[in-house]
């Protein structure tokens, strides 16, 4: 794995039942950049993304092999590794919210209680944190008892990030997470996603270009379970080598 390089995949391929989703599958993952999956629909962007922290294992007519490792070391696909210790590494944020049913405040400290951190100035502070890391603090400040339920969808996703945040991972993945959204809200979470690779490995799914050409700065292009291209975005977008790209960034399929 080259340096800079936090998940690499290798010869991935992925069957339900007959039908073959993920085709021999070889890409990497820069570290702390944004990533960007991009395609139409029903290419198995989704699928490769949950490959990521094993929400594949959920479905058990699901076979995998290949290999996907992260820092250079770890094979997230080896059956001895320890699933709750890497989904805590990796969040995934959904295409909606999914507030857990609880106040906004204990959305929160749900996770940090979890890991045996419990002291309640401590959680007053973290919570307050993680809240300002994706700029809902001066909103729900004054409502912190209030059902999370209570809060707009696009307000509801911002908590479902700095839900996940609260955990400490080190790779944000992200599911067509603005789908729900009207495009102010859209716009916060692109904006927060920016901020945020500073810090973090962040993987995007989405189908919608503009989005793409806005965020990204590494694209893995797919189209019926297969990698056509991944490349830099700058590469990708003004200088494309395979036909497929050219055709579909000229909006010839969707």
């Amino acid at each position: 794995m080259e340096n800079g390089d936090k998940i690499r995949i290798e010869n991935l391929n992925l069957h339900i039942g007959k039908q073959h989703i993920l085709k021999n599958i070889n890409v990497v993952i820069p570290e702390r950049q944004l990533t960007v999956i991009l395609g139409p629909s029903g290419c198995g962007k989704t699928t490769l993304l949950k490959s990521l922290n094993r929400l594949t294992d959920l479905y058990p007519e699901i076979k995998i092999d290949g290999n996907i490792y992260l820092d250079n070391n770890e094979d997230i696909l080896n059956p001895k590794i320890e699933i709750t210790e890497l989904r805590r590494k990796m969040g995934l944020l959904s295409q909606s919210p999914y507030p857990l049913p609880m106040s906004i405040y204990d959305n929160i400290a749900y996770g940090l209680r979890i890991s045996g951190r419990r002291k309640k100035k401590f959680l007053i502070k973290r919570v307050e944190h993680y809240l300002n890391q994706v700029n809902l603090w001066d909103e729900v400040k004054e409502r912190l008892n209030d059902p999370a339920s209570a809060l707009s969808i696009g307000q509801q996703q911002r908590l479902c990030l700095a839900r996940g945040l609260a955990v400490d991972p080190e790779i944000i993945l992200a599911d067509e997470p603005t789908s729900a959204l009207d495009p102010l809200s859209s716009k916060q979470i692109e904006e927060l996603f920016i901020k945020l690779k500073q810090r973090y490995t962040i993987v995007v799914v989405t189908h919608i270009l503009r989005q793409a050409k806005r965020i990204a700065d590494y694209v893995i292009f797919m189209y019926m379970g297969q990698v056509i291209e991944h490349g830099p975005a700058s590469e990708f977008f003004e200088n494309p080598k395979e036909e497929l790209t050219k055709e579909y960034l000229k909006g010839a399929f969707n």
